[in-house]
Protein backbone atom coordinates (compact mmCIF):
# COMPACT_ATOMS: atom_id res chain seq x y z
CA UNK A 1 0.00 0.00 0.00
CA UNK A 2 1.05 3.72 -0.30
CA UNK A 3 1.71 5.85 2.22
CA UNK A 4 -1.23 8.04 0.16
CA UNK A 5 -3.15 6.20 2.14
CA UNK A 6 -1.64 5.83 5.49
CA UNK A 7 0.29 2.87 5.52
CA UNK A 8 4.00 2.11 5.23
CA UNK A 9 5.52 1.40 1.48
CA UNK A 10 5.41 -2.31 0.24
CA UNK A 11 9.00 -3.93 -1.13
CA UNK A 12 8.95 -7.26 -2.63
CA UNK A 13 11.98 -9.03 -1.11
CA UNK A 14 12.64 -11.41 -3.73
CA UNK A 15 12.70 -8.64 -6.50
CA UNK A 16 13.49 -5.93 -4.86
CA UNK A 17 11.13 -3.51 -6.69
CA UNK A 18 11.31 0.03 -5.06
CA UNK A 19 8.00 1.37 -4.61
CA UNK A 20 7.71 5.21 -3.85
CA UNK A 21 9.43 7.00 -0.78
CA UNK A 22 12.35 3.98 -1.45
CA UNK A 23 12.78 5.56 -5.09
CA UNK A 24 16.38 7.86 -3.93
CA UNK A 25 17.47 7.90 -7.73
CA UNK A 26 16.25 11.23 -9.45
CA UNK A 27 15.52 12.40 -11.91
CA UNK A 28 13.36 9.38 -13.36
CA UNK A 29 11.33 8.80 -16.08
CA UNK A 30 7.61 8.42 -15.14
CA UNK A 31 4.70 6.61 -17.30
CA UNK A 32 1.51 7.28 -16.45
CA UNK A 33 -1.39 4.63 -15.32
CA UNK A 34 -2.60 4.95 -18.76
CA UNK A 35 0.51 3.67 -20.42
CA UNK A 36 1.60 7.17 -21.63
CA UNK A 37 4.80 9.07 -21.34
CA UNK A 38 4.88 11.41 -18.77
CA UNK A 39 8.58 12.53 -19.45
CA UNK A 40 11.63 13.21 -16.97
CA UNK A 41 10.24 14.42 -13.52
CA UNK A 42 12.16 14.40 -10.19
CA UNK A 43 11.03 12.07 -7.78
CA UNK A 44 8.76 14.40 -5.92
CA UNK A 45 7.15 15.71 -8.39
CA UNK A 46 6.36 12.37 -9.60
CA UNK A 47 4.80 10.80 -6.03
CA UNK A 48 3.08 13.82 -5.89
CA UNK A 49 1.54 13.13 -9.63
CA UNK A 50 0.89 9.66 -8.08
CA UNK A 51 -0.80 10.86 -4.82
CA UNK A 52 -3.72 12.97 -6.40
CA UNK A 53 -4.61 9.93 -8.08
CA UNK A 54 -4.76 7.75 -5.52
CA UNK A 55 -1.50 5.37 -6.71
CA UNK A 56 1.90 4.21 -6.16
CA UNK A 57 4.85 4.87 -7.70
CA UNK A 58 6.51 1.93 -8.58
CA UNK A 59 10.21 1.71 -10.12
CA UNK A 60 10.04 -1.30 -13.26
CA UNK A 61 13.18 -0.68 -14.75
CA UNK A 62 16.04 0.35 -12.14
CA UNK A 63 18.83 -0.45 -14.75
CA UNK A 64 17.41 2.02 -17.28
CA UNK A 65 19.10 5.86 -17.49
CA UNK A 66 17.22 7.06 -15.83
CA UNK A 67 15.23 4.45 -13.87
CA UNK A 68 12.07 4.21 -15.26
CA UNK A 69 8.93 4.46 -12.52
CA UNK A 70 5.57 3.13 -13.41
CA UNK A 71 2.30 5.10 -11.36
CA UNK A 72 -0.16 1.93 -11.00
CA UNK A 73 -1.88 0.56 -8.01
CA UNK A 74 0.99 -2.03 -6.21
CA UNK A 75 -0.98 -3.60 -4.54
CA UNK A 76 -3.82 -4.73 -7.39
CA UNK A 77 -0.45 -5.15 -9.48
CA UNK A 78 0.72 -7.78 -7.01
CA UNK A 79 -2.38 -9.77 -6.56
CA UNK A 80 -2.27 -10.07 -10.46
CA UNK A 81 1.33 -11.43 -10.31
CA UNK A 82 0.39 -13.99 -8.06
CA UNK A 83 -2.93 -14.67 -9.18
CA UNK A 84 -0.49 -15.12 -12.89
CA UNK A 85 2.03 -17.37 -10.90
CA UNK A 86 -0.96 -19.58 -9.63
CA UNK A 87 -2.38 -20.33 -12.87
CA UNK A 88 1.04 -20.98 -14.49
CA UNK A 89 1.73 -23.64 -11.66
CA UNK A 90 -1.94 -24.93 -12.08
CA UNK A 91 -1.11 -26.09 -16.05
CA UNK A 92 2.75 -27.39 -15.52
CA UNK A 93 3.00 -31.47 -15.33
CA UNK A 94 5.79 -32.74 -13.21
CA UNK A 95 7.36 -36.11 -14.37
CA UNK A 96 6.83 -38.36 -11.63
CA UNK A 97 9.08 -41.45 -11.89
CA UNK A 98 6.93 -44.47 -11.49
CA UNK A 99 7.69 -48.03 -10.53
CA UNK A 100 6.26 -50.99 -11.73
CA UNK A 101 7.75 -54.28 -10.35
CA UNK A 102 7.67 -57.67 -11.60
CA UNK A 103 8.67 -61.09 -11.26
CA UNK A 104 10.84 -64.03 -13.20
CA UNK A 105 8.05 -66.37 -13.24
CA UNK A 106 5.28 -64.09 -13.72
CA UNK A 107 1.87 -65.28 -14.91
CA UNK A 108 0.24 -64.16 -17.95
CA UNK A 109 -2.59 -62.30 -16.62
CA UNK A 110 -0.10 -60.13 -14.01
CA UNK A 111 2.24 -59.52 -16.56
CA UNK A 112 -0.65 -57.79 -18.52
CA UNK A 113 -2.33 -56.07 -15.67
CA UNK A 114 1.33 -54.78 -14.81
CA UNK A 115 2.47 -53.37 -18.31
CA UNK A 116 -1.22 -51.84 -18.68
CA UNK A 117 -0.23 -49.47 -15.73
CA UNK A 118 2.72 -48.88 -16.77
CA UNK A 119 0.89 -48.08 -19.88
CA UNK A 120 -1.53 -45.67 -18.25
CA UNK A 121 1.51 -43.91 -16.40
CA UNK A 122 3.30 -43.19 -19.30
CA UNK A 123 -0.16 -42.11 -21.19
CA UNK A 124 -0.06 -39.35 -18.17
CA UNK A 125 3.40 -38.26 -19.59
CA UNK A 126 5.17 -40.07 -16.83
CA UNK A 127 8.52 -42.42 -16.77
CA UNK A 128 8.41 -45.57 -15.94
CA UNK A 129 11.28 -47.67 -14.12
CA UNK A 130 10.66 -51.46 -14.78
CA UNK A 131 12.08 -53.27 -12.03
CA UNK A 132 12.61 -57.34 -11.72
CA UNK A 133 12.70 -58.91 -8.42
CA UNK A 134 14.97 -61.71 -7.81
CA UNK A 135 14.61 -64.38 -5.16
CA UNK A 136 16.66 -67.02 -3.54
CA UNK A 137 17.98 -68.99 -6.57
CA UNK A 138 16.56 -66.75 -9.74
CA UNK A 139 19.65 -64.68 -9.47
CA UNK A 140 21.25 -67.48 -10.99
CA UNK A 141 19.23 -66.91 -13.97
CA UNK A 142 19.33 -63.51 -15.07
CA UNK A 143 18.28 -64.50 -18.45
CA UNK A 144 14.79 -65.01 -17.54
CA UNK A 145 14.58 -62.10 -16.03
CA UNK A 146 15.77 -60.31 -18.94
CA UNK A 147 13.10 -61.99 -21.42
CA UNK A 148 10.45 -60.78 -19.29
CA UNK A 149 12.00 -57.08 -18.78
CA UNK A 150 12.42 -57.12 -22.81
CA UNK A 151 8.72 -58.50 -22.98
CA UNK A 152 7.61 -55.00 -20.99
CA UNK A 153 9.36 -52.91 -23.42
CA UNK A 154 8.08 -54.90 -26.81
CA UNK A 155 4.50 -54.36 -24.91
CA UNK A 156 5.05 -50.64 -24.74
CA UNK A 157 6.80 -49.81 -28.05
CA UNK A 158 4.36 -48.27 -29.27
CA UNK A 159 4.45 -45.04 -26.74
CA UNK A 160 7.58 -45.45 -24.67
CA UNK A 161 11.59 -45.38 -25.73
CA UNK A 162 14.11 -46.91 -23.41
CA UNK A 163 16.15 -44.31 -21.70
CA UNK A 164 18.30 -47.02 -19.40
CA UNK A 165 18.41 -50.30 -20.78
CA UNK A 166 17.87 -53.56 -18.51
CA UNK A 167 20.95 -53.93 -16.32
CA UNK A 168 21.16 -56.07 -12.97
CA UNK A 169 21.95 -54.18 -9.77
CA UNK A 170 22.03 -56.40 -6.70
CA UNK A 171 19.03 -58.76 -6.45
CA UNK A 172 16.90 -56.49 -8.86
CA UNK A 173 17.25 -55.63 -12.70
CA UNK A 174 15.93 -52.17 -13.78
CA UNK A 175 14.82 -50.14 -16.75
CA UNK A 176 14.04 -47.00 -17.37
CA UNK A 177 11.36 -46.04 -20.01
CA UNK A 178 10.02 -42.61 -20.81
CA UNK A 179 7.19 -41.77 -23.04
CA UNK A 180 7.81 -40.70 -26.73
CA UNK A 181 7.65 -36.84 -27.87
Amino acid sequence: MSPSRGTPAIQDSTKRVRVNRQIRISPIRVIGSDGSQLGILEVERALAIAEEQGLDLVEVAPMARPPVARIMDYGKFKFEQAKQARQAKKKQHVIQLKEVKFRPGIDEHDFETKTRHARRFLEEGNKVKVTLMFRGRQISHPELGKQVVDRVAQELQDLAKIEADARLEGKAMTMILTPKS
